[in-house]
């Protein structure tokens, strides 16, 4: 499958980021939601999104624009200009459910009975399936293939027996079970959603008279906006010019219960972003500097592989106190969607993405810091590639536990016989890569990096903040 070849590239992928935005004043927004989107574009970038309307307008009236591609390749200043309004949401997306088509991308806009709704949403249902099923024989006719495009439809079902879009939104969200943020744009007004175990990150900001929704807080800073507090897990939020941010908790749950996932601060998430309270850059030194207490080694400098693997690199560097080094020189032009080499020549994806400064390791014992290891195919090349280049020695440190279980919850950890660390031990997984060591994060240092906050370790240990479906639900990834 196309996909599963993508995959094998750099290991691991996020689903989506979302956006949304609301001017009281009555300024357009589809420039501050392309910048927006632009900061988030590592969370995605198969596709991308902009829906927008004017609420004083006609009612129900959304413009909106997405393609396949990168948010600068898919938006022009033609384009943008012709997304009128002062209320919008955006997303980019990269697929975990669905297929990777322009029909699949978001926002996804539905005009129904009370007007129209803009949705975008990161993460995945579990129970998707069934409530496709259910709607289809109650009439539904879908026009993609996305959990988002059921969640819509519920909201839009719901509303028609209540009286507000947030009741809605948590009528739905009551049916919905799994992983998702959500940002919903109704005629008149914006609204937040986060699940109950807040997998996904979601926070709230504010420029001049506008108020930001967004998956992280990066994206708040590249449009100037103040970072006002993360959406709580189960939190719904309604934002409006008449009375601002009204929060509904309802849906929480006590911290204990709540399944942030880990992913986000190891590898995910801008490290200039703060979720849920906690800098990511900050997080990502603390566990080089547990990898350092946990599994020392002799050596002459530390490396990371760019871009997670460097904050970890200099953490493991000022505890143990060996040089920090840079080995590795990325080409920054290469997205996920550069025509992969052939099989048959000698250009690797790996090589074509990220170059050895020579003298940085030659003749070297080189502690090599990188944030996981899925199959093992990537970091075989790369240790590959140190030696190449004269380092004497490769150790492997990894900034996460090994993937033992695969993840139903919007990260494409596959199913577990494609992971290099399921039924073998540390030495047979170290053998593979060709490292002369390998340590990985210890799971007991999990909460550390997030202040003791509640996460999610099901890809580690099997154990699931909810109960993971029955069948492999997860289309591409299924072998």
């Amino acid at each position: 499958m196309e996909n599963q070849n993508m995959q094998q590239d750099r290991e691991l992928h996020e689903e989506c980021g979302v956006f949304g935005i609301y001017d009281f004043e009555g300024r357009d927004v589809a420039s501050s939601i392309y910048y927006g989107l632009f900061a988030l574009q590592h969370r995605g970038q198969e596709s991308c999104g902009i829906a927008v309307s004017d609420t004083n307008g006609p009612k129900g009236k959304v413009d909106s624009y997405k393609g396949m591609g990168l948010v600068n390749e898919v938006f022009s200043p033609e384009n943008l200009e012709g997304l009128k309004g002062d209320i919008g949401v955006g997303h980019v997306r990269y697929s975990t459910a669905g297929a990777s088509t322009r029909e699949n991308a978001q926002p996804l806009v539905l005009n129904y009975v009370k007007g129209t709704l803009g949705l975008a949403h990161n993460g995945n249902l579990i129970n998707a399936l069934e409530l496709r099923k259910e709607l289809e024989y109650t009439g539904a006719i879908f026009q993609t293939t996305i959990d988002s495009e059921v969640i819509a439809y519920h909201i839009a079902r719901e509303r028609l027996n209540c009286g507000t879009v947030e009741e809605a939104v948590k009528l739905a969200m009551k049916k919905i079970k799994g992983a998702y943020s959500l940002v919903v744009m109704s005629p008149r007004k914006l609204i937040g959603a986060r699940d109950p175990h807040g997998f996904k990150p979601l926070c709230i900001g504010k420029r001049d008279n506008a108020y930001i929704l967004a998956s992280e807080s990066c994206a708040l800073d590249t449009i100037g906006a103040e970072f006002i507090r993360d959406v709580l897990p189960g939190e719904i939020v309604t934002i409006t010019p008449q009375a601002g941010i009204v929060s509904d908790t309802s849906m929480c749950l006590p911290e204990e219960k709540q399944g942030r996932c880990i992913f986000e601060h190891i590898y995910f998430a801008r490290p200039d972003s703060n979720i849920d309270g906690v800098n990511v850059y900050q997080s990502r030194i603390k566990a080089g500097r547990f990898l350092a207490i946990d599994s020392p080694v002799e050596a002459d400098v530390v490396v990371g592989v760019p871009e997670s693997g460097n904050a970890a690199a200099l953490g493991f560097a000022m505890e143990s106190g060996i040089p920090y080094g840079t080995a590795f020189v990325k080409n920054g032009y290469v997205g996920r969607t550069f025509i992969k080499p052939k099989q048959s020549s000698r250009e690797s994806s790996v090589r074509v993405k990220l170059n050895v400064l020579k003298e940085s390791v030659q003749g070297k014992r080189v502690v090599m810091i990188d944030d996981s290891i899925v199959r093992g195919t990537t970091s075989d090349r790369i240790v590959g590639m140190l030696k190449e280049a004269g380092a004497k020695e490769v150790h492997v440190r990894i900034s996460s536990p090994p993937f033992l279980w695969p993840c139903y919850f919007g990260t494409d950890v596959p199913a577990r016989e494609q992971l290099i660390a399921y039924n073998r031990t540390i030495e047979e997984i170290r053998e593979i890569i060709g490292a002369d060591s390998l340590g990985y994060l210890d799971m007991n240092r999990l909460e550390e990096l997030v202040d003791g906050k509640a996460i999610c370790k099901g890809c580690f240990n099997g154990k699931y903040p909810l109960e993971p479906p029955k069948e492999d639900i997860r289309g591409e990834y299924q072998k």
